[in-house]
């Protein structure tokens, strides 16, 4: 269940999985929007080229199979605004890590909390994950109300948990959300 998987939310809103043409769209937001997103995402610093965009695609696509992740491009009434996926998956453990963002211009329209929504039930009855958390940089208003209109739990804080740009560290709020939550 590897290549190809797309998820239709409703009839505006479609993850599909990541593909190497996707490179341009995703460059072209992050660099029109470099200013809103690097404030809250590290690797915008580092994606000064179309290049940066192509060589990360190609690491997801091209993944061992014991290192893979899902990864979707948000569409919106069939454009590119955003990306969400997995990271640091544990399969032997079940438990994955769901990050995600949205171009600015699509901001409160429910796009990313359907989204995530989505790829929990995705995670919890196709892949066979017990626990999936949300890392939200603390400050970050909108990312952190999305784990918590979802019902994730707040479990606490990541004191300096992540690398931001200007050479930066950021405390993380955690959240999560169990696979009997929902049943």
């Amino acid at each position: 269940m590897r290549g190809g998987t797309s998820i239709q939310i409703d009839k505006d809103i479609e993850l599909r999985q990541l593909e190497e043409p996707d490179a341009k769209d995703i460059f072209r937001v992050i660099d029109n929007e470099r200013l809103y997103l690097e404030k809250w995402l590290p690797f915008v610093e580092l994606t000064r080229e179309i290049s940066d965009t192509v060589e990360y695609v190609k690491s997801v696509i091209n993944a061992p199979e014991d290192r893979f992740e899902y990864v979707f491009v948000i569409r919106y009434r069939n454009e590119f605004v955003g990306l969400i996926g997995f990271k640091d998956t544990d399969k032997l453990n079940k438990k994955t890590e769901i990050g995600y963002w949205l171009s600015e211009k699509y901001q409160k329209k429910g796009i990313m909390t359907r989204s995530v929504e989505a790829l929990c039930n995705f995670v919890f009855e196709k892949q066979g994950i017990n626990r999936i958390q949300i890392k939200c940089a603390v400050g970050n208003i909108p990312s952190k109300k999305i784990p918590q209109r979802l019902g994730f739990i707040f479990e606490g804080i990541e004191r300096q948990g992540e690398l931001r740009s200007g050479d930066v560290f950021t405390d993380l709020e955690i959240y999560s959300k169990l696979k009997n939550d929902v049943s």
